[in-house]
């Protein structure tokens, strides 16, 4: 193996389709018009010498080392910033380029520190390389400079030095090593979008400043990494390359995080990480990253990983060291005492949405075909299952419309319940570079979020009270049909116009109007109706959207209402536009697709339906169940009662995610063998017999799918720590159940996945490795893929307008309770913070916080940092609180990523009407002054240290 090096052609691509011929260096080439000279001689085969230069900025032409000569043209312009011409004819070097390239670099070295072998970019510095390039060999104004160099100048200290800034948890900035070439700066601002970076300073007293001269953690730096991966010396460096070296091999994979699916070149040393690198050429992030795909990768290998299998008979005994094979013969024969004496159905399993495609298929095949019921979910019940049920009503299809580079074409943007700064970054810098451009933004949040006022971007913001999502979007509708601004031939031509009429005629009845719902809504009627306006005539629009809309009482209904907006507007079906759910987890659309919930096997097809049935029984010559089998909080409750006794939960964290804490509590108690399969001991693991070691994405291959419907390979490039792939592990556990799966690789499951999935079908890892990735459906008709579905009819054939009636939740805020408690996540953090509290990325967010603002804080004498009492129908916990003005008065908002928090002891059992999505969004409760932890938290974490004991090891004989 070896290291993957990727091209840097100076400048971004042209996306110009004229071409123009010029000849560089006696070489005829033709380029997209708008082609740099430099980019058009890097993709002849000549790389012109660069500093300033680099594919994923604009081009500045500030080193003026990239000059060429043009023949009838004066002077040595810089090829970065000349762009290509019809006939233009260049060369690249020449006695006088010679001469001023070496003259050029003999400037910078004058003023740059001599340590090349030690430094940590020895090797991988393109300040050496271009002083190699440009045959540099002495420098005629000394190595002193203004002396920037050494802390000391003649014995006393030297004014011109700035000290290391090491204050940031994954990388230094050694200021003298700086040349100011400005790519940080600039990829901080075209590339991230957050302006954290300046140039301070004139001349050689020009430095790099995070902010007003503060250092990197205290300024609005995000740790993205896209400073560091742009700089060309060794002034931004990941600790880890100083502490380990260069890498020496790499392979590309996808991120563990987000629903965004990054790609990264895992960059090693032997079987040890050096560092994560965003990949230029993966189509969800276009070589940009986020703080936690970039940095936070070292849980992997955190102390508190469990690496052996454990087993107890009892939640109150201390957990037992033992072999795989032990683990998995006690587990099967749990399960199987539980079945004989309480029946098949009661047992069953929850799918991960961190695990593979492959993994979660053989999960839902496992409970299917081995426990012989279909009491399979996974955590998409409790997140996106409204997403599945309302575009599959009305487009056909349980997914996202468009890939994430239709964004460059929207014009006006629709954001509903949904933070992508926090939760899906490296979309947001891509969507706000956008908006920069000149596109239009509208966020319908209860909460002033990042979004709502980034650099340069202003949105119009609808903060409304936390459970109107449908009179919201019942009022846009009614403004859009009553002012005629539907477009009329879309509906006609791709919709069922019966439906259409019955629709219209329900949104412009007047209890639908602005002016009518504002009571309920807490929305300026002006301001939605300039937001109707907007979305309807201002070109291209886009709607994307999150858990604050589908985590509702009504989420089914709200993602019905965002189908019907799109239709009505004929935003579907071309790029720039479209629905498009932004998923939380790395493969929550994956586990969907691969049959994770109890009525549809994979490919969304119904369990009931004897044909398709039929395929999966001959395949894997087994009898299936024809019924539909329990729900996440089927389960639970049927626990409670008696008649569900046992549950293998594969990378999902149940008891901190799911709502009513103390509901979960109790029915895991009531089970009689509760298997989880992690890699740390989780809040579920409390309540467990039975513990099986995971495995990181680092330590398997398989796939993940996302929140685009892009399948995506994930490469194993280190051994299981734990001694095997999860994939393995739910073979090995088949097995002992009397249920063989024989499979080698993960790519024989993808295979199966193929041979039995319609929208799998073209699906292979030879595709992959071929194309770099495919966005499902992937068959004959699309044997590359679907980049965006629904073009020139829906998948259903006509879409379905259905009528969205506003129903206010039961839960409902009184004298007891007068607050609305809404939730979300942190960028620093991830879902319930398993993986990301266990690396640095604890340092910007240590506690989740209750955001409150200030007039609700007054009344209350609560004082910023105060401890609080957090309490609701439900429960009650205690938090510190942040006084702000981002949330309106009477909302509260927290995160869920602290198990010393445990929110969801606060949320109710209130769902969705249609698939049991749980209310996270909104909770009635009251704030109060506190002391410190509840009597409940003070319990739980009592039980949870008792829960955590490991037995020592019997000494051998």
């Amino acid at each position: 193996m070896s290291l993957i090096q990727e091209t840097d052609f100076g400048t971004p691509r042209s996306k110009s389709e004229a071409m123009v011929t010029l000849t560089i260096d006696g070489q005829s080439i033709t380029v997209p018009d708008g082609t740099s000279i430099m980019r058009a001689a890097m993709e002849a085969g000549t790389q012109i010498p660069k500093l300033c230069a680099t594919d994923m900025v604009d081009a500045f032409g500030s080193c003026r080392l990239c000059l060429v000569e043009i023949e009838g043209r004066a002077g040595t312009p810089a090829s970065c910033t000349t762009p290509a011409t019809q006939g233009l004819v260049v060369h690249t070097q020449s006695e006088r380029l010679k001469k001023l390239r070496k003259g050029v670099m003999e400037l910078y070295i004058s003023d740059h520190p001599l340590d090349c072998l030690t430094c940590a970019a020895n090797g991988d510095c393109e300040l050496q390389d271009m002083a190699g390039a440009v045959g540099l060999r002495d420098v005629r104004y000394g190595y002193e400079g203004e002396n920037h160099v050494f802390a000391k100048s003649d014995g006393a200290a030297n004014a011109a030095w700035m000290p290391k800034d090491e204050s940031n948890p994954y990388f230094t900035y050694d200021p003298s090593k700086c040349i100011v070439c400005s790519r940080c700066v600039r990829a901080c601002e075209e590339v991230q979008g957050t302006f954290a970076l300046t140039i301070s300073g004139r001349g050689f007293d020009s430095r790099v400043s995070p902010g007003m001269s503060e250092s990197f953690l205290g300024s609005e730096c995000v740790s993205c990494g896209a400073c560091v991966q742009a700089c060309p010396t060794a002034t931004l460096t990941e600790k880890s390359v100083i502490e380990i070296g260069q890498p020496e091999h790499s392979a590309v994979t996808t991120c563990a995080y987000c629903g965004v699916g990054c790609a990264f070149k895992v960059e090693m040393r032997g079987e040890e990480v050096v560092r994560m690198v965003p990949y230029k050429d993966g189509k969800a992030n276009r070589g940009h990253s986020c703080v936690k795909g970039r940095f936070a990768w070292g849980y992997t290998t955190h102390k508190e990983r469990i690496l052996k299998p454990m087993i107890r008979d009892s939640i109150e005994d201390p957990w037992q060291e033992v072999s795989w094979d032990e683990a998995f013969n006690f587990a099967a024969a749990k399960f199987k005492g539980i079945q004989q004496k309480h029946g098949r159905d009661s047992i069953g399993g929850i799918t991960s949405s961190r695990c593979t495609n492959e993994e979660t298929y053989l999960v839902q095949k496992l409970i299917r075909a081995g426990f012989g019921n279909n009491n399979v979910d996974t955590c998409a019940r409790v997140c996106h299952s409204p997403t599945g049920y309302g575009l599959s009503t009305t487009f056909g299809t349980s997914a996202g419309t468009q890939d994430f580079d239709s964004v460059e074409q929207t014009d006006v943007v629709m954001i509903i319940g949904a933070n992508p700064a926090s939760a899906h970054p490296v979309f947001a810098s891509r969507l706000k570079k956008r908006l920069r451009q000149g596109a239009r933004l509208i966020v319908i949040d209860p909460r002033r979020t990042e979004m709502v006022d980034s650099p340069h971007v202003k949105a119009l913001h609808l903060p409304l009270m936390p459970g109107t999502n449908v009179a919201v979007l019942t009022a846009l509708a009614h403004v859009i049909v009553t002012e005629g601004l539907v477009n009329e031939a879309f509906v006609r031509e791709r919709c069922d116009w019966g439906e259409f009429e019955e629709w219209a005629a329900f949104v412009t009845q007047p209890k639908n109007s602005p002016e009518a719902t504002a009571i309920r809504t807490g929305v300026d009627p002006k301001e939605l109706r300039a937001a109707a306006r907007l979305f309807a005539t201002g070109g291209n629009g886009a709607i994307y959207y999150g858990l604050g809309v589908t985590e509702h009482s009504q989420g089914s209904t709200t993602v019905i209402a965002i189908a019907n907006l799109a239709m009505a507007t004929g935003n579907i079906g071309r790029p720039g536009v479209g629905v498009n759910p932004l998923r939380g987890q790395n493969n929550v659309q994956g586990s969907c697709d691969m049959g994770s919930f109890p009525h549809e096997l994979p490919g969304y097809r119904h369990i009931s339906g004897d044909a398709v049935r039929e395929q999966f029984e001959a395949l894997w010559n087994v009898k299936l169940n024809p019924e539909p089998g329990l729900r996440i909080p089927n389960m639970f409750d049927a626990a409670i009662e008696g008649s569900f006794k046992g549950i293998y939960v594969q990378g999902e964290d149940i008891l901190q995610s799911d709502p009513n804490t103390k509901h979960v509590v109790a029915a895991l108690s009531a089970m009689e063998c509760v298997v989880v399969h992690d890699l740390f001991l989780n809040e579920t693991a409390n309540y467990a017999h039975v513990f099986l070691p995971g495995s990181t994405f680092l330590e398997k291959d398989g796939t993940f799918t996302n929140a685009e419907r892009r399948i995506q390979r994930v490469r194993k490039v280190m051994t299981p720590r734990n001694g095997y792939a999860d994939w393995e592990v739910t073979i090995l556990l088949a097995r002992a159940m009397g249920f063989e799966m024989k499979y080698d690789h993960p790519s024989e499951i993808m295979d199966e996945i193929a041979a039995l999935t319609p929208t799998f079908a073209g699906v292979s890892y030879a595709r992959l490795d071929e194309l770099g990735s495919v966005q499902w459906p992937c068959n004959e008709k699309a044997p590359e893929g679907t980049p965006v579905m629904h073009i020139g009819g829906f998948v259903r054939g006509k879409g379905k307008f259905v009528i969205t009636e506003y129903i206010a939740t039961d839960e409902r805020t009184g004298p007891r309770y007068p607050l609305l408690l809404t939730t979300g996540r942190i960028l620093s953090q991830y879902n319930v913070g398993a993986q990301t509290r266990r690396t640095e990325n604890v340092v910007w967010h240590s506690e989740d916080r209750l955001e409150i603002h200030p007039h609700d804080a007054e009344q209350r004498g609560v004082r910023d940092g105060d401890w609080v009492r957090l309490a609701s129908r439900a429960g009650e916990t205690t938090l510190r609180a942040l006084i702000t003005d981002r949330v309106a008065p009477g909302v509260v908002y927290t995160t869920f990523h602290h198990p010393d928090t445990q929110a969801n002891v606060i949320t109710t059992d209130y769902s969705d009407w249609a698939t049991n999505c749980p209310e996270y969004k909104v909770t009635a409760v009251q704030i109060s002054p506190s002391n410190g932890p509840s009597e409940w938290q003070k319990a739980y974490d009592e039980q949870a240290r008792h829960s955590r004991r490991i037995a020592p090891a019997e000494a051998a004989e």
